[in-house]
């Protein structure tokens, strides 16, 4: 061998030597033999001391379901399930469990509201608890990892883990945009960190940072897998699972979603090992404990049988969606104009101030909140009697998460749709989504009178000024009917682009560059799908004109508090000002999205 070969032989041996060794994953003990054991040494310790046990929490057996007692479960996780008011396991938690304890990797599919978080939290928990790190563990280095694709959802699973750990001593750190940088260092600098939950963008900058090593994560989750694809998000998505072990004995995957395409499972495949693949969905897309009613009515029509169908039925909680920012803006200030507790939920709303609202809405201090589809996925908020799709949505499968916000953990409710003449056409495709076919009937005449306020000020004022408290989304007069419906008609392609929550677009404000060249690939899955490629050249490829999404751009709008990186961070200072613009862009292109839908009749 010559001097030269010796030399790369030894510098290559040099490089294997200072290489991070990688931590094996460790093999699952059985956990059947010593489980009654284990329970009444338990059991016999919290009688000595007083403590709770489980004997407290009693739950008989039901045919055809299982209860959280059959899987043999630590004292302490029974005790927060107790606490939370569980007995038997829905569907997707009774499937997934198990295989989740046995250390598999999961690709779950089920309906919304069905007790997804649960089901992967109970497993992570257990695991955490039944497998302890000897020694002392480093700060910044989460056992688990839990991925989201928007702010609230990120929030709300961590606060579901709260819950759960509250009496296992287990440490739970969010990390999402909107929320202070420095504040959510410290709670990373408090203690070691078991479960960490964050959304894409704010993650890759503690990652990049070297705030946060995602290197020994024992578990990852990717919840509503199908958002982030939708969102451009599997490219930031990739970068991260590049930091962690590599899939298989190091690292157990899992996914749920409430619908998976075939580029989800493709993307699936490359993530995972030999996955239990679990679908627990019934005929209809649609919750059963769900009444679905479509009012057929005009756009000038569509306020007035809101606001008299909440006073009719004396709805005290319930959420109205729109598409588009500006139209729940006007429609939440002209509700609260009339005498009802509104408020208005969209990315242009700090995060503070949603999480402020959404507090307001469950505590019952706001009964009707005005959304875009921010809040359709994730958001579980308790006794939402009605959704009310002021608007149908451009995407069947947004219609299925709206409604999911009513009806959930077997609770009834109702969702009704205002379809007029701009909208009605989407029927048809959500039928064909959800497996259901939709009473359509038209309003009583009642519910299309001017609400008494109205009315009265009407009344008070000449002709000509009553004219102009007629509801902003009148229709045109009738000599610009015809030429304004057709102008709508051949701009409607044109304005669902500029105006519309477009995900693949906004991303670009919202996301961190992904620099899967820069960042070393400690881990992960070495393939490069050609889905996910796919995926890439679509966003990157978008129009250019902006577009607001609104859970997109709502990870973007406060990335501007993430402290700039050293020089020597490859691509961040670019993305670094890209973010610090995105609110500056999302006003923008509000602004032009009202002017160019100027022209629309507003409903």
């Amino acid at each position: 061998m010559s001097t030269e070969e010796n030399a790369k032989a030894n510098a290559a041996q040099d490089s294997d030597s200072n290489r991070k060794p990688r931590r094996r994953r460790r093999s699952r003990k059985p956990r059947t033999g010593d489980a009654q054991p284990r329970q009444a040494r338990q059991q016999k310790q919290h009688d000595a001391s007083g403590r709770w046990t489980p004997a407290q929490f009693q739950v008989p057996p039901a045919d055809g379901k299982k209860r959280f007692h059959d899987f043999n479960l630590p004292d302490v996780l029974m005790h927060a399930i107790a606490d939370q008011g569980f007995q038997y396991c829905t569907p997707i938690q009774a499937e997934t469990i198990e295989p989740a304890l046995a250390g598999r990797d999961i690709i779950g599919k089920a309906q919304t509201g069905t007790g997804k978080t649960a089901a992967f939290l109970i497993g992570i928990i257990t695991d955490l608890l039944d497998f302890p790190i000897e020694g002392q563990r480093k700060l910044a280095e989460p056992r688990a990892l839990i991925i989201a694709p928007t702010r609230e959802l990120a929030l709300q699973i961590a606060a579901d883990a709260e819950g759960l750990c509250r009496y296992a001593g287990l440490s739970v750190v969010s990390l999402v945009g909107g929320m202070d940088y420095d504040r959510q260092r410290k709670e990373l600098a408090r203690g070691p960190v078991d479960i960490l939950v964050a959304t894409p963008g704010r993650l890759i900058d503690f990652v990049r940072g070297n705030e946060v090593d995602l290197f020994h994560v024992e578990v990852l989750v990717l919840d509503e897998a199908d958002r982030m694809l939708s969102m451009g998000f599997i490219p930031d998505v990739r970068t991260i699972i590049r930091q962690t072990p590599r899939k298989g004995p190091e690292r157990q995957t899992l996914l749920y979603s409430a619908t998976f395409t075939d580029d989800i499972l493709r993307l699936a495949q490359q993530w995972t090992v030999d996955p239990v693949r679990i679908e627990i969905e019934s005929e209809h897309k649609t919750t059963d404990n769900v009444s679905q009613k479509v009012f057929l009515v005009s756009s000038s029509e569509k306020y007035r049988l809101l606001i008299n169908y909440l006073h009719k039925n004396g709805i005290e909680r319930a959420i109205v969606f729109c598409n588009r920012r500006h139209e729940t803006r006007k429609l939440a200030e002209r509700l609260e104009r009339d005498g009802l507790r509104a408020a208005l939920m969209s990315g242009e709303i700090p995060q503070n101030k949603r999480l402020k609202t959404l507090e307001d809405f469950r505590s019952g201090k706001i009964q009707v909140l005005v959304a875009t589809d921010v809040a359709g996925r994730g958001i579980h908020i308790d006794g939402v009697t009605h959704v009310i799709n002021y608007q149908l949505p451009e995407d069947p499968d947004d219609y299925v998460h709206r409604i999911g916000r009513t009806g959930r953990a077997g609770a009834t409710g109702t969702s009704i749709c205002f379809a007029c003449e701009d909208d009605s056409f989407m029927i048809p495709q959500i039928e064909e989504e959800t497996g259901v076919k939709l009473e359509c009937i038209h309003p009583e005449p009642e519910l299309l009178e001017a609400p008494l306020r109205q009315a009265a000020s009407t009344e008070a004022k000449p002709e000509g000024e009553a004219a102009a408290t007629e509801p902003e989304q009148n229709a045109p007069q009738p000599a610009e009917s015809a030429a304004a419906s057709a102008a709508d008609a051949q701009a409607a392609p044109e304005a669902a682009v500029s105006d519309a929550e477009n995900p693949a677009d906004d991303a670009e404000s919202d996301k961190v560059a992904p620099a899967d060249d820069a960042a070393p690939e400690v881990g992960g899955d070495e393939q490069e799908p050609a889905t996910d490629q796919a995926a890439s050249q679509t966003t990157s490829e978008a129009p250019t004109e902006p577009v607001v999404d609104e859970a997109v751009a709502d990870e973007a709008d406060s990335a501007q508090d993430a402290p700039v990186p050293a020089a020597d961070v490859p691509d961040h200072g670019a993305a670094q000002d890209s973010a610090e613009t995105a609110e500056s862009d999302d006003a923008a292109a509000e602004k032009a999205s009202d002017e160019k839908s100027g022209s629309e009749k507003l409903s």
